[in-house]
């Protein structure tokens, strides 16, 4: 009975030794396995996108002492001006004009009311010119970045006008996303 007591002993020291011996290769498979775990990284860059434009020849002119009713133009002055975009991206110019300031005059899309003034502007080198009005109109759709638009502008005085003063018109080119 020692002899079977012993070997049913040594029968669970082997069992037991074989449990712990399975645990302990799945212990090591699980370690190989979290080992065997590599990594790798990305890179990633961004620019602030930059909207920006200048008017690079012609900003300021005079277009003289007009009669009344009368009209010139920046192709006749040779004054054409040149928005430039300064930006990072592609831009959308749009442009637009206001009343005069100074000795004041309305701005219209005809002469035929006193004190109303008709300003214009073109891409093409001249005629046609296009009214502008006091909303933003497009100048051109889409500018490539370090890219120039040309264009010209052309005033008609009203037909009749309550002063005789300087009148200043600002137009005002803005740059916006396409």
């Amino acid at each position: 009975m020692k002899n079977s007591l012993k070997y049913k002993v040594m029968k669970k020291i082997v069992k037991t030794f074989g449990i712990f011996l399975g645990l302990f290769t799945l212990l090591l498979i699980f370690v190989t396995v979290v080992k065997a775990i590599d990594t790798g990284s990305v890179t990633a860059t961004v620019t602030a996108q930059n909207i920006s434009l200048s008017i690079t020849a012609n900003p300021t002119f005079d277009y003289g002492t007009l009669a009344v009713g009368t009209t010139e133009n920046t192709v006749h002055l040779a004054k054409t001006a040149t928005a430039s975009n300064d930006g990072n991206i592609a831009e959308k110019f749009n442009i637009q004009g206001a009343n005069t300031t100074g000795c004041v005059w309305t701005l219209d899309s005809t002469i035929g009311t006193a004190n109303h003034y008709v300003h214009g502007f073109s891409t093409t080198g001249g005629v046609p010119y296009t009214a502008l009005t006091a909303g933003y109109q497009v100048l051109a759709a889409s500018v490539a970045s370090s890219g120039t638009k040309n264009f010209d502008l052309q005033i008609t005085v009203p037909s009749s006008s309550s002063c005789y003063t300087t009148a200043t018109a600002v137009v005002t080119v803005q740059a916006t996303l396409p």
